[in-house]
């Protein structure tokens, strides 16, 4: 998304559910389990809040997860039990599944879409560069559109995207791997699951590698509603972490070896609770 006009649409980031303790990764860990205090936070309340409120069309794509069918019904449920009986189910597990035109058409008529977790990869490999994933662009940019996504479907959202490397060595070069995500939002990189897996490294090694751009570290129960690809607003129940790498004075990451520990000097760190804020293209919280 290169365009310099400002998206009509909404980004909702959501960090995932709270962690049972089973220690898996993004690419593991399929089930949500959506908790209560997920619902009574209200960051799908808060999504349906932002519909244009014509049809409450919510779409869920579940290609992330192995366990489709199972997490697509956790979200309906939820939906329902927020009053919202008017929610799809879309299982495109294969990059063909794109082409289909009920699916299509069903992206054109909805008023937001929501991708659920799993694996980011996934996400990326089967949507890139499809008619399906350009309506979706189109239509955030030029209307009042919802793109919601929770845990890899978060992380899938920005240009830069996070899709491997372990907390414990995540300062190590080389490490954190990066790929291409669906480029809704710029000069971000978003990483879930934050403060209960540890994942501060990922975020600063990230950002020594792109010091323009920032990072940002969504915990459980935790999301980020983007207006205007600019203005970024905390909410549920968790932290946000904003990790700058514009005043970065010194970094060895250039001069050592792939595994070998980064230093890295004057990092900026911001932390937003529920209801703080954020504007991207000034680099401040307000």
């Amino acid at each position: 998304m290169s365009s310099n006009k400002k998206p009509k649409g909404i980004l909702i980031a959501i960090g995932g559910a709270v962690d049972k303790g089973t220690g898996y990764d993004d690419d593991k860990n399929n089930s949500e389990n959506l908790v209560e205090k997920f619902l009574e936070e209200g960051i799908l309340k808060r999504l349906l809040e932002e519909l244009s409120s014509k049809t409450n069309r919510v779409e869920i794509i579940t290609t992330a997860s192995l366990i489709p069918e199972e997490i697509g019904q956790h979200y309906v449920d939820a939906f329902n039990r927020l009053g919202n009986d008017n929610i799809g189910v879309i299982h495109i597990k294969k990059r063909k599944d794109t082409l289909n035109l009920e699916y299509l058409d069903r992206i054109q008529k909805a008023e937001g879409v929501l991708f659920t977790g799993g694996n980011q990869l996934r996400l990326t490999t089967i949507f890139g560069g499809t008619e399906l994933l350009n309506v979706m662009l189109s239509r955030y940019q030029n209307e009042h559109f919802i793109l919601a996504g929770t845990s890899a479907g978060a992380m899938a959202m920005s240009t830069t995207m996070i899709f491997g490397g372990s907390s414990t060595e995540a300062l190590l070069k080389g490490e954190v791997k990066l790929s291409r995500g669906f480029g809704f939002i710029e000069d971000v990189t978003f990483d879930t699951h934050f403060i209960k897996r540890g994942r501060f490294g990922r975020l600063c090694q990230t950002i020594a590698i792109n010091p323009t751009g920032i990072g940002i570290g969504l915990g459980e129960d935790t999301g980020l509603l983007i207006t205007e690809g600019n203005h970024m607003e905390a909410i549920g129940s968790g932290l946000v972490m904003i990790v700058e790498g514009g005043n970065i004075k010194y970094t060895n990451i250039v001069d050592i070896e792939n595994g070998e520990p980064i230093s890295i000097e004057n990092l900026t760190v911001h932390v937003l609770s529920k209801g703080h804020n954020y504007i991207l293209s000034e680099r401040r919280m307000v």
